[in-house]
């Protein structure tokens, strides 16, 4: 790229710092919207063990593009050649891998320097999940707090080493990164989904519905399914009238479905 904006201010004979910035600008768009042949890489995060899986770990091309890992840290990613990976846990990034030097790229799997302690535990056979609600919330936006806060680029301004103002070269170039800004965006959208459909979940579950109702079994999953309440007012209700909601709800489920004797009587066909 040097060789290149040389050659054209010895063609021009412009060497305004302004238009030397110009022509860097152009540049970078033209390297960044150039078409390159797409190519896949997946593989597994491991933690320094080398045994227990990563989840959550973004893995970021350079040409704009991400993943995220699995549970079991398995991960899949399209990509340029030319582009290098970064994996993000907790926002801290590791080195950068460049995609043309990978030795196998359907099983490039690495391993993190940290312990990863397991989600779960096992007692007599049982498996005890160990994270509330608000942890796992919590852990979640710490983890991806660069999206949550991602807002679309505009023009600003910075100042120089000397002291003058002038446009936003990085913020400038974001922009025109279309491809980037929109998958931004839709993960940004994906990650809050996630969030409201997780909280309906932890406020309208089997326990509680089974405690103020009494349902049980197939009727149970039913009435879940059926009076599944918004995030809004889950969010907003206060417990009195988030069960008292629950308890009409389940009143007008009695009178749809038909009682076990009326259901005898019509197969008897009395």
């Amino acid at each position: 790229m040097a060789f290149v904006v040389k050659f054209l201010l010895n063609i021009t004979g412009y060497k305004h710092p302004l238009y030397l910035r110009f022509l860097l600008f152009l540049l970078l768009m033209f390297f960044l919207t150039f078409p390159q042949a797409q190519i896949t890489v997946s593989g597994t995060v491991y933690d320094s063990s080398k045994i227990n899986y990563v989840e959550n770990v973004r893995v970021v091309s350079t040409g704009g593009l991400f993943a995220v890992t699995d549970s079991l840290g398995r991960y899949n990613i399209r990509t340029a050649e030319n582009d290098s990976l970064i994996f993000y846990y907790n926002n801290k990034p590791t080195q950068k891998f460049i995609v043309k030097k990978i030795p196998d790229l359907l099983h490039f799997d690495i391993s993190l320097r940290i312990n990863v302690k397991s989600k779960y535990g096992v007692l007599k056979e049982v498996v005890v999940f160990s994270k509330s609600y608000k942890q796992d919330s919590l852990e979640n936006r710490q983890a991806y707090a660069d999206i949550y806060n991602y807002t679309k680029p505009g023009l600003s301004s910075s100042m120089t080493p000397g002291g003058v103002p002038g446009a936003d070269l990085d913020e400038l170039i974001n922009i025109f990164r279309f491809r980037r800004n929109k998958n931004l965006k839709a993960f940004q959208k994906r990650l809050e989904t996630q969030e409201q459909e997780k909280y309906v979940n932890y406020r309208f579950n089997k326990i509680i519905v089974k405690r103020i109702t009494g349902l049980q079994g197939p009727l149970l999953d039913t009435f879940l399914v059926w009076y599944r309440p918004g995030y809004q007012f889950a969010r907003n209700s206060n417990e009195m009238n988030f069960n008292e909601y629950v308890l009409k709800a389940f009143y007008q489920f009695q009178t749809l479905m038909p009682s076990p004797a009326k259901k005898k009587d019509d197969e008897t066909g009395n």
